[in-house]
């Protein structure tokens, strides 16, 4: 069995144990609500749709779907966000299936209306042909005419709020990030330090980059026919003053 010293980043369970309470802080699991009313609006979806959350984390966007009538599958490699998902959805008596798995493996041919994949949850791998095999994944899995929503940083929007090094505290954890882009903005080089208690963590981890233009390219290239750019879930335009890279892609 592998020590995580010697396992990538994104799989490394103690990572993702520990930044839990900052990714999904209070302020963002109350953003789920309206999150998915956006999504369903720009997917124009109708309840008893099958969707695909994937990379659902503990399932926050999953249990909104759930309770809104819709047919969910959250997927996610991190064993410990897939068993939280799982109690929230029994504690409300929600009909939600979980699956623990890597996207570069899940794959169910023609299930889903759509797929959504929100929270910068791509880009991960070391080698840029898995993020084309999780498209191509994700292309098999969607039925005839489904739709596939993408949420990442786009380099058009790093470009404009890139800070190289910045702190802050959450929840009584302090951390501090130092960040460094390649050359060729092909990717960005994280390091985090988390400081609680008398504990000090450190972790490094790089994430793949896309421009709007290059996003677009990859998905047709896996297939996808109409793809539409947006700058947040609202659908607002991707210029200068967008927020996130919103792609919509249809099968």
């Amino acid at each position: 069995m592998e020590t995580e010293e010697k396992q990538s980043w994104y799989e490394q369970d103690g990572f993702w144990k520990l930044i839990a309470p900052l990714l999904f802080n209070s302020e963002r699991m109350l953003l789920a609500a309206q999150e998915v009313e956006q999504i369903v609006s720009l997917l124009k979806l109708q309840p008893g749709m099958s969707i695909c959350d994937l990379c659902c984390g503990p399932g926050r966007h999953s249990l909104e779907l759930g309770r809104l009538g819709f047919c969910v599958t959250g997927v996610d490699r991190t064993g410990l966000y897939i068993e939280e998902a799982k109690k929230k959805a029994d504690e409300r008596e929600l009909n939600i299936r979980f699956v623990q798995d890597d996207m570069r493996s899940f794959r169910e041919p023609n299930a889903f209306d759509a797929v959504i994949n929100i929270f910068t949850s791509f880009g991960y791998f070391e080698e840029a042909t898995d993020d084309k095999l999780v498209l191509q994944n994700i292309y098999k899995s969607l039925k005839e005419d489904g739709r596939f929503l993408i949420d990442i940083i786009g380099k058009e929007v790093l470009a404009r709020i890139f800070q190289e090094k910045r702190w802050y505290e959450e929840g009584g954890v302090i951390v501090l990030e130092e960040a460094k882009l390649n050359e060729d903005w092909s990717s960005i080089e994280n390091r985090w330090i988390i400081i609680s208690d008398d504990r000090r963590e450190e972790f490094r981890f790089t994430l793949r980059l896309y421009s709007a233009a290059q996003l677009s390219e990859l998905l047709k290239s896996c297939g996808f026919g109409e793809v539409e750019i947006y700058g947040d879930l609202s659908g607002s335009p991707y210029d200068q003053t967008a927020k996130r890279l919103i792609v919509v892609a249809r099968k």
